[in-house]
């Protein structure tokens, strides 16, 4: 957008290629079977993902190279063995590099680096099993060129081992924290009930029996006697991620306008007035019932001389 914006300030488009172009940032459709949303960065300030499920391998890794042909980066989620494998060779192919995550991918051109942004997302797993929705989020936050930090593995089941991890945590400096959890899913209410930071569950579809498809760990979650916990849905690691980095994003914001507020605030102080030379005039209080005033009046009656044994004086002549 900034490129085509400064070409026409240039002279170097007309403003109808100018609008055409921008346009074409805003909807790209690949051979009629998809439509890229190019716009939703400066919308939202969060990029598109590609969900892998449910589109060939090919496919997924062509609308991925598009992404970041177009914008730097192309983000895709829940890819599997053969979705990878296509994604190996795609990339290779465009000269591009990747980031890999537990079960999703960030491709990137090469040079592009997302703007960096000061906000801080911390991230914790009751088990390992949730590691890889965890990482859907570590994707979307890292993209959003905000920092993330994942502790994994820190259950109820041995509650001593998630103390540590949420001191630092909170020490390093995170502006949001998800915390995803299957099975019983109590951990993110626990950690709700311990911080003053916005806490985001993610229910995760790990678990055995009755509920073992993420509805225990949703349900304990929405049910959570934690006031200000905010749940998304079962193994929606993207749409915590993004929740999460929103947040941490208008909390870098405030820190920023107030540091600017900070530096062109007035630096001259208030002239002093000169103190007085004398004290203030000590007051009278008047305590409760049966208790003498803190302090008695400085003003004394003036003593009246006495008469001789009460008889009048006489006026001389």
């Amino acid at each position: 957008m900034r490129n085509v914006l400064r070409r026409l300030v240039a002279g170097e488009v007309t403003e109808d290629q100018a609008l055409a172009e921008i346009r074409s940032l805003q909807l790209k459709e690949l051979g009629g079977r998809a439509t890229l949303d190019l716009g939703r960065h400066l919308r939202r300030g969060l990029p598109e993902v590609v969900l892998a499920s449910g589109k060939t391998p090919r496919d997924a890794a062509r609308l991925v190279i598009a992404l970041a042909k177009s914008q730097g980066q192309g983000l895709i989620s829940r890819i599997t063995g053969a979705h990878r494998s296509a994604l190996e060779e795609a990339v290779s192919a465009a000269g591009m590099t990747a980031r890999w995550y537990e079960a999703s991918a960030c491709v990137l051109r090469i040079g592009f680096l997302p703007e960096p942004i000061s906000g801080r997302v911390g991230i914790l797993t009751a088990g390992t099993s949730d590691v890889p929705a965890a990482d859907e989020v570590r994707m979307v936050v890292e993209a959003c060129g905000l920092e993330a930090r994942l502790d994994a593995d820190l259950g109820v089941a041995g509650l001593h081992r998630f103390v540590g991890p949420l001191a630092a945590t909170l020490e390093w400096g995170a502006d949001a924290i998800v915390v995803a959890a299957g099975m019983d899913g109590v951990l993110p209410g626990l950690v709700a009930g311990l911080v003053g930071v916005p806490v985001i569950g993610l229910p995760v579809s790990t678990g055995y029996g009755r509920g073992g498809a993420g509805e225990a760990a949703l349900n304990t979650m929405l049910q959570s006697c934690s006031t200000g916990l905010v749940v998304v849905n079962i193994d929606n690691g993207v749409g915590a991620g993004a929740a999460a980095a929103l947040i941490a994003t208008r909390a870098a914001q405030g820190r920023r306008r107030g540091l600017t507020a900070a530096i062109s605030a007035p630096t001259k102080a208030a002239a002093m007035s000169t103190p007085r030379s004398t004290g203030a005039a000590v007051r009278h209080a008047s305590g409760p019932p049966g208790i003498a005033k803190v302090s008695a009046s400085t003003k004394t009656a003036s003593a009246t001389k006495a008469s001789n044994h009460g008889k009048p004086r006489r006026r001389r002549p």
